[in-house]
């Protein structure tokens, strides 16, 4: 059966949200009170209308009801998304996930009973401060806790040697949740550099310099274990 999702508010990161969710096949209903957005939209969703998401009446008709989530995305006008989140709870919204901007909106979204909130300013900004400050960092989600996981290429001391060897969990903490490879492959005729995953890593497996090894522990076991082996 079919996903059905509808993102209210159409800006950079609501109309990323919604040609993502379209593009691995879920229906998905975009509204805006902007006609123009709504426009930029429409030929790549299931279903783009322009309304105001405060009308409880609006959204009834374009049954909002029943979709299985609700994103929240509305960015500069943050009394409208939280009056969108009060009709939308009124309504019996299966699940409902609300941006926030910074802590003072997400305090306010948790005490009217949003469950689900995503800060975007603030997971960016983490991830591209990560990656000024090493390199070597392809890609970073942080996670409660300390916690995060992370996408490295291979410090140089470890490259050339087996899971086993490297003693990641023992020796820093850290638990390789997988490794991304280069492999060669032919594409009509011509020899192109593929991805692939490598599974779930074995003892014995050998990481080459090449790979992305995908990591997850505290930021502190993560960045003292980087720092040794680079």
């Amino acid at each position: 059966m079919q996903d059905k999702f509808a993102v209210i508010g159409l800006g950079l990161i609501g109309t990323g949200i919604a040609k993502n969710l379209a593009e691995r096949g879920s229906e998905v209903i975009a509204i805006d009170y902007d006609q123009d957005k709504v426009d930029d939209v429409k030929d790549d969703v299931a279903y783009a209308v322009c309304l105001d998401s405060t009308d409880k009446r609006a959204l009834i008709a374009q049954n909002v009801g029943d979709v299985d989530a609700v994103v929240v995305a509305i960015g500069h006008n943050f009394e409208g998304l939280l009056l969108t989140c009060t009709v939308l709870m009124e309504m019996d919204v299966k699940r409902i996930l609300a941006r926030a901007s910074n802590k003072h909106q997400r305090l306010i979204l948790e005490k009217v009973g949003v469950k689900e909130i995503f800060e975007p300013d603030r997971e960016i900004g983490k991830t591209v401060s990560e990656m000024l400050v090493h390199p070597d960092v392809k890609a970073f989600l942080p996670l409660p806790d300390d916690y995060e996981i992370i996408e490295i290429t291979t410090p140089k001391k470890v490259a050339n040697k087996s899971v086993n060897e490297i003693n990641l969990r023992e020796r820093y903490n850290l638990n390789l949740i997988t490794i991304k490879r280069q492999f060669q492959e032919e594409k009509k005729g011509i020899q192109v550099n593929v991805e692939h995953i490598i599974g779930v890593p074995k003892g014995d497996t050998v990481l080459l310099e090449s790979d992305i090894i995908i990591l997850l522990g505290k930021t502190y076991d993560v960045d003292k274990f980087m720092e040794i082996n680079r």
